[in-house]
């Protein structure tokens, strides 16, 4: 019987291993992106609608010359430019800042500095807008250069604040097999620490940007040009007109830049995450 009952012992043994690995090997498989579909549509369909009713608004009324002179096409044209411009000089110049500073506060060697840094990086929004401005036309006149400085003080906080939980938030498990793997500091920190930090420095950079977009209009106030000039040109003439189309058009451009974040965000993340 012994002899009998061993074979018919074995067998069970030996196939269930070969059953549950293909199992295994699928749910292990990466996760793909979520395609566009058409709720990715929405905002960019609602900024068009938005426009297309502000100009058809507009084309109803009676603009007397001081309102023909500031809704017209080149003036409308030189403003986006000059608000745009604005924006993504600083938040380019908030990226080259504030990434770096975040990953250096997040290493544990550096952990004197980081209130440091983040109290820095406070200061920014800790003081109100149009007071920042103002300390910084004392100190560099008025002009372009002045309200580009006040935009990136005030929206460097939340790419700070996000690349450093980003950078905190790795498994070490995964920082200890790449350094078992043979990869030195840098090599982790570009193909592991900041990859798998994507996700929360994307999330930073489009708030920043939203909030770029939303004080470039105090940029009126040092001479700096953009949508703002519309909005108080338009309050102290009292043509209103001119103040809503400022403020529209301010606000369609927030939803816009908000929309290829959200893009980006879903482009860019790593797959699995």
């Amino acid at each position: 019987m012994t002899a009998d009952t061993a074979p018919t012992d074995t067998v069970p043994t030996e196939t269930v291993p070969t059953e549950t690995a293909p199992a295994e090997t699928l749910t292990l498989a990466p996760v793909r992106r979520v395609p566009l579909g058409a709720r990715h549509l929405i905002t960019p369909a609602a900024v068009a609608a938005a426009l297309i009713a502000l100009y058809m608004w507009v084309g109803t009324l009676e603009l007397d010359s001081i309102e023909q002179r500031s809704l017209n096409r080149a003036v409308i044209l030189a403003k986006t430019v000059e608000h745009l411009q604005m924006t993504l000089a600083a938040t380019a110049l908030v990226v080259l800042i504030a990434i770096p500073l975040g990953v250096a506060a997040s290493r544990a060697r550096n952990r004197l500095i980081a209130p440091v840094i983040l109290t820095l990086g406070n200061l920014g929004q800790a003081v109100p807008c149009i007071g920042l401005l103002v300390l910084c036309t004392f100190l560099m006149g008025v002009g372009f250069q002045t309200a580009l400085v006040g935009l990136v003080a005030y929206a460097v906080l939340p790419v700070l604040r996000n690349t450093m939980v980003g950078v905190q938030q790795v498994d070490p498990a995964l920082i200890e097999a790449a350094r078992g793997m043979g990869m030195t500091r840098g090599q982790i920190l570009r193909r592991v620490e900041l990859k798998l930090a994507v996700p929360a420095i994307l999330a930073g950079l489009r708030t920043a940007l939203v909030l770029t977009v939303g004080v470039a209009t105090l940029g009126a106030f040092v001479a700096a040009g953009g949508f703002g000039e519309l909005i108080i040109n338009g309050l102290k003439l009292n043509r209103m007109p001119v103040t809503i189309v400022g403020g529209v058009l301010t606000a369609c451009v927030a939803f816009f830049i908000d929309w290829l974040g959200s893009l980006a965000e879903n482009l860019l993340k790593p797959r699995g995450i």
